[in-house]
């Protein structure tokens, strides 16, 4: 009888546990789902005020946007897919956008753009990029378009992914393998080169 007393406990511990467990992933979801729509509407008006076209305006310094302030939004147009990027990679950042890494350029700056956010999130549709596919970049100050032209898969540590190459490029960064459960040990790599500004 006690026996079955510490089964049946144990059995409804760990039910409790993954209800609580599912409503959390549910909040944190929501939240960013919730986080996404609002940010890109905000953007969308943003982009209609007569002061966003005066950061086109060559001689005009790109504005550096604070620790999870908005960047821009990235476009994946053959996926679908249309996202909110803050700056910083902290783990709020992550959790509601994508993330501009710090250290690397802003778009529109000369240099390697870094990008990271979560495989099982906002950049899990990255498995089905193809090379040559178009990512788009728009901001405020101007929409940047960039081609995919290599992939790598690359230790947590290597960071040489992020330096300027000579050209302006664009790096997406996140964990990989995208199925794993847990901390993922690699990080996948999306290397895209800088094919114009679109006004």
């Amino acid at each position: 009888m006690p026996r079955a007393r510490i089964v049946r406990t144990a059995q409804y511990t760990l039910t409790a546990a993954g209800v609580l467990l599912l409503a959390y992933c549910a909040v944190v979801l929501l939240g960013a789902k919730l986080y996404q729509a609002a940010e890109a509407r905000n953007f969308a008006k943003e982009l209609q005020l007569p002061a966003a076209a005066a950061y086109g305006v060559p001689g005009v310094a790109v504005p550096v946007t604070r620790d999870g302030e908005p960047v821009g939004q990235l476009q994946i147009p053959r996926l679908g897919v249309s996202l909110m990027v803050v700056e910083g990679i902290t783990g709020r950042d992550l959790a509601r956008a994508a993330g501009h890494i710090p250290g690397t350029a802003l778009p529109g700056a000369p240099g390697n753009v870094g990008i990271a956010g979560h495989r099982d999130t906002f950049f899990r549709p990255l498995r089905n990029l193809k090379q040559n596919d178009t990512l788009t970049f728009r901001t405020l100050y101007g929409t940047y378009r960039y081609r995919v032209t290599s992939f790598k898969v690359v230790p947590p540590g290597d960071v040489d992914v992020l330096n300027p190459n000579g050209h302006d490029s664009l790096t997406l960064v996140t964990c990989f393998p995208f199925g794993y459960i847990g901390s993922a040990p690699k990080r996948f790599i999306v290397l895209a080169e800088a094919i114009g500004k679109q006004d």
